[in-house]
């Protein structure tokens, strides 16, 4: 039986005054409040999928971007977006509950907590943001993939050859061997089943964002004399005025992009013990996992910056400023595909469950959709594999398409960022809380939603003017690193 039909049916049950009560279940340690399976996650559990969630490919741009930004906004729009986006957090994780945040109601997902919060339009509108950026952000995940495997093969070949070899590779096998995988993971029925991925893919962040680290010391303790600027590459003979500007539009965009986890925040915390309160366990998880994002994304950008200079590359790992040990730029690369791997399950599960349950309800009655077949140990479900393959399979076409990996992350970012982690939690908080109309409160809160509004849509600008330009020169189905 589908975990959705035993949740259903259990609830049918206490319903018409079984004996087998909704307290009784509670007694006996087997239910939470609203009839579901209790639930098991812990502040180290949520924690873990904000991390595996937050430090994803945009940790890899952060020395380009400094590099169009410079020290000062660089390091300033860090910080900025990071106190943003934790404040944010803060009131989002009292939205799980409603009316009450730790009393009330749950809501299973972000677009519910909309739907009850603000209703009509804006909940088609977070839906539209949310469910979009996720598929964004898996193609993004699937071109960042690749590049990384293809990186490994040059490095090995470098080695080999000498630095002046070209050693170019196509990347469409590595495309296709991160989309095997992905249809492999995509059969994981439910997100709560995602905890020891998360703690995987954890792990995998901080050590290729260490290696990263620890290569950009050992280049500047070489003795490496990269140009860096207080305000970034200067306009002139290689960068126009134009050009500046549209690379520092972008650039925050993918700084941006580097905290976008808040579309996935409720999904987190709805699989957490009730007690303590959840609302109370995510703030605690959501403090620590920026503030490591936050470490980590302050280290690489500073540190690849100061070992590059203005002329870091997009991808820090994949853009060979590092050549030696090529064994540990392999692991770098290698920790990259495998923790990306995992953050794309993390981030495309709430999809998958939003149209499986929509199809659900929708064709009650549909054996292909309804029914579960136990293959050994596995409950096999021929809808759930037949959408989620197809769902991976069409990612990849697109990222085969569009393979450039800057302008997408900065187009992800600016469409990520002002929706779902500054205009909805601010606009449930205001009406969850009752903030009076024309208060101080308010207005603060609506010119901060203002502002990040203008920065993402220079942001996006920005991005869609470098997809323009990388189009432009692009041969279809041919992408070469």
């Amino acid at each position: 039986m589908h975990p959705l039909d035993f949740e259903t049916h259990s609830k049918k049950k206490m319903q018409k005054g079984s004996s087998f009560s909704l307290e009784s279940a509670n007694f006996n340690g087997h239910f939470d409040d609203d009839g579901r399976i209790r639930r098991t996650g812990t502040l180290i559990s949520a924690s873990a999928h904000i991390i595996t969630a937050v430090i994803g490919s945009g940790v890899l741009s952060l020395a380009w971007c400094f590099a169009q930004l410079g020290w000062i906004t660089g390091t300033l729009l860090l910080v900025i977006f990071a106190i943003i986006t934790w404040f944010t957090c803060l009131l989002l994780t009292d939205c799980y509950r409603f009316p009450d945040p730790i009393t009330g109601t749950r809501n299973y997902s972000y677009m519910q907590a909309v739907k009850v919060n603000l209703g009509g339009f804006r909940y088609k509108l977070c839906g539209l943001s949310q469910y979009g950026t996720q598929v964004g952000a898996t193609i993004g995940y699937t071109i960042t993939s690749a590049i990384s495997m293809a990186a490994i093969k040059r490095s090995n070949c470098f080695h080999k050859h000498g630095h002046n070899k070209g050693c170019h590779t196509l990347n469409n096998s590595y495309l296709l061997i991160f989309a095997s995988i992905e249809i492999v993971l995509s059969q994981i029925p439910k997100f709560h089943k995602l905890t020891f991925v998360s703690i995987f893919a954890t792990v995998m962040s901080f050590g290729y964002s260490s290696i990263g680290i620890a290569l950009s010391i050992a280049k500047i303790a070489g003795g490496a004399h990269s140009k860096t600027s207080l305000t970034g590459i200067p306009v002139g003979q290689n960068m126009s005025g134009m050009d500046k500007m549209w690379n520092t539009f972008s650039a925050i965009g993918d700084i941006a992009f580097a905290y976008s986890f808040s579309l996935v925040l409720l999904e987190i915390q709805d699989t957490l013990k009730s007690s303590p309160s959840e609302n109370k366990v995510m703030k605690k998880a959501s403090t620590i996992g920026i503030a490591a994002s936050t470490l980590l994304y302050t280290l690489c950008g500073v540190l690849g910056y100061a070992a590059f200079g203005n002329d870091a590359s997009g991808n820090y790992l994949t853009g060979f400023g590092f050549y030696e040990p090529f064994w540990l730029i392999d692991i770098g690369n290698m920790c990259v595909v495998l923790h990306l791997l995992g953050a794309y399950q993390v981030l495309i599960q709430p999809f998958f469950a939003f149209v499986e349950d929509w199809s659900h309800k929708r064709w009650p009655e549909s054996k292909f959709i309804e029914n579960e077949y136990l293959i050994g140990s596995y409950n096999i479900n021929l809808f759930r594999l037949t959408w989620r393959t197809t769902y991976v399979i069409l990612a990849t076409i697109v990222a085969m398409i569009f393979p450039f990996f800057n302008s997408f992350l900065g187009l992800i970012g600016a469409a990520t960022y002002w929706p779902l982690t500054v205009y909805f939690p601010i606009e449930m908080y205001i009406s969850q809380a009752k903030i009076q109309r024309g208060s101080f409160t308010w207005v603060w809160l609506k010119i901060l939603s203002l502002t990040c509004l203008i920065v993402a849509l220079l942001a996006a600008a920005g991005s869609i003017r470098g997809l323009i330009v990388s189009v432009s020169d692009f041969e279809l189905f041919h992408s070469m690193s």
